[in-house]
């Protein structure tokens, strides 16, 4: 089994906190952490309720199966059985000790309102995103760390080749795709991934009568990665009403498929965009619905760069998970067109803009957008990178740097 570096924090709340809840989407090796945790540094019962009679027990008596149990316990796919929220709260008032019940879900506490209502301040909320390249790699990124600092360190990596980057990124995250060595494999583990979540997973969630759009939406979004999220222009593409589209895309985010990032605004007088930027949580996931195999991605740079700043965008929401400085990820664009496409800010609100640029030669008119930030912001930038496919750490000017992507996972 391959470490996964939220296994310390999921530790660290199950010594003082009742009840853990680690969310993500279906195949991104929940199961595997949960049960290794169970058997090791957590002894616990370990229960899913993807096993029929399991599931049948918690659906009809959900006081009487939470009562039964020997704890601490591990429910697995706890979203397929609502009812137990209120019967592992009444669990929790009545003993408090930390640890109790580890609960894992394939949908986002926020579809789940009876668990995340009942259990608030009883609970702590946990994501386990497909591996990080860190994961993969052996390494525990500090990029975060990093750049927060006072002084940028840049450790000494082995920079990725384009080709060799390209290919991680088509192949993606999910722990099952990396034993898939040919494309034509991977692709057919993608078919039956997207399959699975919106013929079970979406359907278990709500009503859906017209199922048979999801597909089509989520390669329509797939198609926009990157971009400014437009309701009202996917509507009409769809030929959806927007109440519907809505809906749907509520979905998306439940199942994890897709994240929106928020826009970066504050009190600045000055006009700033608000619309989220659309992400796929998984570059495989969004290579294959694009229907874009490595060297397509090679040939084509402007595709290139929506799919390589997908991939810096979720590598920086893993490393959020376990990174000391709490921050949380934004993008910036004012409306006369100045923009940067990632933004940091931790609690103090300090500031780190990202640049994410498919080249290897960084030029300072790549710095323009990060010199907005800096300037409208002041004090409170910290510092301005570009991401780019070079070598080389290249100052540009004060608290501003070119930096090999390499850097995001040393």
């Amino acid at each position: 089994m391959r470490g996964r570096h939220a296994t310390d924090a999921l530790l660290e709340a199950l010594h003082d906190t009742p009840a853990v809840y680690l969310q993500g989407a279906r195949q991104t090796g929940k199961s595997t952490l949960v049960r290794a945790v169970a058997e090791r540094q957590h002894p616990a019962q370990y229960l899913t309720l993807d096993t029929a009679a399991v599931l049948d027990a918690a659906l009809n008596d959900p006081e009487g199966f939470v009562a039964g149990l020997e704890r601490p316990v591990v429910i697995d796919e706890v979203q397929r059985a609502p009812a137990l929220a209120l019967a592992i709260k009444a669990a929790v008032d009545s003993d408090r000790h930390p640890g109790q019940f580890l609960l894992t879900g394939s949908a986002s506490v926020m579809s789940l309102p009876a668990l995340s209502d009942s259990l608030a301040g009883r609970m702590e909320l946990h994501t386990l995103w497909p591996f990080s390249r860190g994961e993969l790699a052996g390494v525990r990124e500090t990029f975060v760390d990093r750049v927060f600092a006072e002084r940028l360190v840049t450790p000494d990596t082995v920079p990725n080749t384009e080709k060799s980057l390209v290919e991680r990124m088509c192949t993606g995250g999910y722990p099952e795709i990396q034993t898939r060595r040919s494309h034509a494999r991977r692709q057919a583990w993608f078919d039956s991934y997207v399959d699975a979540i919106l013929q079970r997973d979406v359907r278990e969630l709500a009503n859906i009568e017209r199922l048979s759009e999801l597909p089509r939406l989520l390669a329509l979004l797939a198609s926009r990665a990157g971009e400014l999220l437009n309701f009202a222009d996917l509507a009409r593409t769809l030929g959806i009403p927007q109440t519907t589209l809505k809906r749907y895309m509520t979905l998306m985010e439940m199942t994890f498929l897709v994240r929106l990032l928020p826009a970066w605004f504050s009190n600045l007088g000055k006009r700033l965009a608000k619309a989220p930027k659309l992400l796929l949580t998984d570059t495989g996931l969004l290579t294959h619905l694009i229907e874009a195999d490595a060297s397509r991605l090679r040939r084509d740079r402007t595709l290139l760069g929506h799919v390589l700043e997908n991939f810096v965008a979720m590598e920086l929401i893993k490393q959020l998970g376990w990174s000391r400085p709490r921050c949380r990820l934004f993008h910036f664009r004012t409306e006369s067109g100045a923009e940067v496409d990632l933004v940091l800010e931790d609690r103090a609100g300090r500031l780190v803009g990202v640049e994410v640029k498919s080249a290897a030669t960084v030029r300072q008119q790549d710095f323009r957008g990060l010199e907005t930030l800096a300037r409208l912001t002041g004090d409170r930038f910290a510092r301005g990178v570009v991401l780019c496919t070079g070598t080389t750490v290249v100052p540009f000017g004060r608290n501003l740097f070119a930096l090999p992507v390499s850097q995001l996972w040393a």
